[in-house]
């Protein structure tokens, strides 16, 4: 375990260090949501009804826009050959590497995530169900987002080909974290789809790093 959190502990230093995309994914998230009602009108009503759709698709976004650091930077100065050839099996190393980060990335989202459904003006019953949509969903998308970058690692452009790759396999997630929100306005209170995300997400934890860490071997081949 020593290794695996050690892995951790790395990553997030080098993302604290450097803040400023830290700062440009959460900034990113919270202008996407706030052009919407300047897009489709301030109709409370109508963003009422939405709301839960646009802050699952703006942090999607957010995410696709922060994957380039999971991988890219550790292969261009060589420390992903030092992590694949350590005592730490790489399928290990690549979760530890999503872990970090999803509390750099989907943690700080689903912490911010309540201010913005104030701001359009969401039902107050529907926003605990949205956070902990957010917070069960989120890590599926730094879990899929591994095994996109881990593809992409040594293209030209790896940022459109990550975006490609990456929003189909977010769409479970995307339809059942929004779908709770939807249904916890009823008497269906959203279990079922908040069960999903779950099994959505336990599933992932054993399967993307296994995806992600073949991938990576055949680029460091």
């Amino acid at each position: 375990m020593a290794p695996f959190l050690g892995l951790i502990r790395r990553d997030l230093r080098l993302a604290l260090r450097q803040g400023g995309e830290m700062g440009l994914v959460l900034g990113f998230f919270v202008l996407a949501v706030v052009l919407f009602p300047f897009g489709i009108g301030p109709e409370p009503e109508l963003l009422r009804r939405i709301g839960a759709g646009i802050i699952w698709v703006a942090a999607l976004l957010a995410a696709v826009i922060s994957l380039d650091r999971l991988f890219a930077a550790d292969h261009a100065d060589g420390s992903l050959d030092l992590i694949a050839l350590s005592a730490l099996p790489l399928e290990a190393a690549v979760l530890a590497k999503a872990i970090a980060h999803w509390l750099t990335t989907g943690l700080p989202l689903t912490v911010l995530s309540p201010l913005l459904a104030v701001f359009l003006d969401m039902e107050p019953a529907a926003v605990p169900v949205l956070v902990l949509g957010l917070l069960i969903g989120s890590p599926v998308l730094s879990l899929f987002g591994a095994i996109a970058a881990a593809l992409t690692i040594g293209a030209r452009r790896p940022g459109v080909l990550v975006s490609l790759l990456v929003l189909p396999l977010y769409l479970p997630p995307l339809i059942f974290g929004a779908g709770a929100v939807e249904a916890s306005l009823t008497a269906d209170s959203g279990h079922a789809n908040l069960l999903l995300l779950a099994a959505l997400s336990l599933a992932a934890v054993p399967l993307a790093p296994l995806a992600a860490a073949a991938a990576l071997r055949q680029a460091l081949d």
